[in-house]
């Protein structure tokens, strides 16, 4: 557990928030698809990249729309990496929107010029998939920083693109949301004021709308954690963390209805723990298929250091901010 708050510095996390958490309901299943990416990210905390080669098999996808046909769940959430790159992607779309279920795509949006991809935007309004686009900022070069030269370019393209297809257009229900993760080690500002400026900027600029837009705040792990290091911002980004705990948070925390599985089927309580190989309590060993829907509630809840980041300030989620009115 090498990537969690360096022990003895702070209070535990578990210290802190004085009771164990356990899992309230089951809404979402969140699928990481896998590690590969068209991108690199300096935030990303999968450490995703065109070099991985961690993907779910087609064995493993089917066995997991087989749980869902006999555990229905409202949501599935697909993640990754670049979700859209890997193959079981399109039929677990189709699979669980013949369920009847919500499906989200968190999607790069320069995924959608990948050369075997070209009609990608189409087959997720086709589908009436829910688009999660991550765009760190408005301006050039703070997303270029994060994500590479020419990301920004594509990234406006392919909202561009989207909005065509009806994406973020009144009434057509074609949910389009934007992603924002702060350009260094800092916490998000207030959502609401955020979300109000990308609306200005990118319709007065490009033309473009969309949703809404979530604030997330950098979790100190992974890659994100190997930039601290090197720029010397750990223990100050780790003691920020701690000074903005905000105890409202606990009862809306994403793992409270949520569990992630990786491109395994192993069980973890949300994207962050998968990532430190930190399993949900006594499933180690055992996949989804394993468990009824059922017994994935009223569980306890795997936690960590690294929770501070979920619960700083106004909180942070797979959906955003926990609380809009601070700040």
């Amino acid at each position: 557990m090498a990537d969690t708050l360096t022990p003895g510095k702070v209070l535990s996390f578990a210290a802190c928030a004085g009771r164990s958490l356990t899992r309230k309901r089951l809404e979402t299943l969140q699928l990481n698809l896998g590690r590969y990416c068209n991108l690199a990210c300096s935030h990303c905390h999968v450490e995703a990249g065109p070099r991985r080669t961690e993907q779910m098999e087609a064995a493993t996808a089917q066995r997991i729309l087989d749980w869902l046909v006999a555990n229905p769940v409202p949501t599935l959430d697909l993640t990754g990496g670049a979700p859209e790159l890997n193959a079981c992607f399109r039929p677990l779309v189709s699979g669980a929107r013949r369920l009847g279920m919500k499906v989200m795509d968190r999607c790069n949006l320069t995924v959608l010029w990948e050369p075997d991809q070209a009609d990608l935007g189409e087959f997720l309004a086709a589908h009436r998939v829910e688009v999660v686009a991550s765009l760190p900022c408005y301006s050039p070069a703070n997303v270029d920083k994060q994500r590479g030269n020419g990301v920004f370019d594509g990234s406006i393209r392919a909202l561009q693109h989207l909005n065509a297809l009806g994406y973020g257009q009144p009434e057509s229900g074609l949910v389009l949301n934007l992603v924002y993760n702060p350009v260094g080690a800092h916490l998000p500002p207030p959502q609401a004021r955020l979300e109000a400026d990308y609306r200005r900027e990118l319709a007065l600029h490009f033309g473009i709308v969309f949703n809404q837009l979530f604030t997330i705040t950098n979790m100190p792990i992974r890659r994100f954690r190997h930039y601290l290091e090197l720029s010397n911002q750990l223990e100050n980004y780790q003691n920020l963390l701690v000074a903005n705990y905000n105890p409202v948070t606990l009862d809306q925390l994403m793992c409270r209805s949520l569990v992630s599985v990786d491109w395994l089927g192993n069980l973890y309580d949300c994207d962050f723990n998968q990532m430190l190989d930190l399993s949900i309590p006594d499933t180690e060993g055992r996949k989804l298929w394993d468990y009824s829907a059922e017994q994935l509630i009223d569980r306890t809840i795997a936690t960590g250091d690294h929770c501070y980041g979920c619960t700083a300030g106004a909180g942070s989620s797979c959906g955003g901010a926990l609380q809009n009115d601070l700040g």
